[in-house]
């Protein structure tokens, strides 16, 4: 792996501007959420800012050389995928706030394969970014579903890289480059729809 600790630093820009923009939804949400939408929410967050650290982390020391510690990298995937899919149901029953919806006891089905994981994050990221478009227009700023469209597209391209071959530095930039400008944006539209009064709208 050809990593150096800049590019590793640069990993932990765009887990910062998701941790950022999460915390605006989750205080702006807590309200117009049922109990199961928001638990779902949060946890879906949660996972993705932790999947993201946790990877940037690994590669912090691989590039200092102080290990190669695999199992931080190899749950980037399914921690992430599973996380915005959790996200994304928790935004879809903040949609009909009404209805109680009891979280399920029963055991979580085994996952196995990245197909199964990059279908959960674009199904979960989908559901996201549909909603938070919805949200722009109750709120009259069509303009800014620019930004969570462009987000979405991102992280469809980050699917696509992750199945790229990594060992090379200049594939590792080209994937944080995208991230931190989807993550960007998803924050820029975060901090958009806050000053644009989301914690006072009425669903």
């Amino acid at each position: 792996m050809d990593f150096s600790i800049p590019m590793a630093l640069t990993d932990y820009i765009p887990v910062v501007c998701f941790a950022i923009a999460a915390i605006i939804f989750l205080r702006a949400f807590h309200n117009k959420m049922s109990a199961a939408a928001f638990a779902l929410f949060a946890t879906g967050v949660i996972d993705v800012t932790c999947a993201g650290a946790l990877k940037a982390t690994y590669k912090l020391l691989y590039a200092a050389n102080v290990c190669d510690f695999q199992p931080l990298s190899a749950i980037f995937f399914p921690v992430q995928s599973l996380g915005f899919l959790f996200a994304g149901m928790g935004m879809l029953l903040m949609l009909v706030p009404k209805k109680k919806v009891a979280l399920s006891t029963a055991a979580p089905a085994l996952f196995t394969g990245t197909f199964v994981f990059v279908g959960l994050m674009v199904a979960g990221l989908g559901v996201m970014d549909t909603v938070f478009c919805i949200l722009c227009k109750k709120l009259k700023k069509n303009r800014v579903m620019v930004l969570f469209i462009v987000s979405f597209l991102c992280s469809l391209c980050m699917g696509y890289l992750s199945s790229q071959d990594f060992a090379e530095a200049a594939m590792n930039w080209i994937a944080q480059s995208v991230n931190i400008v989807g993550q960007g944006c998803f924050l820029a539209g975060a901090l958009c729809l806050r000053k644009a009064g989301l914690s006072k709208l009425e669903l």
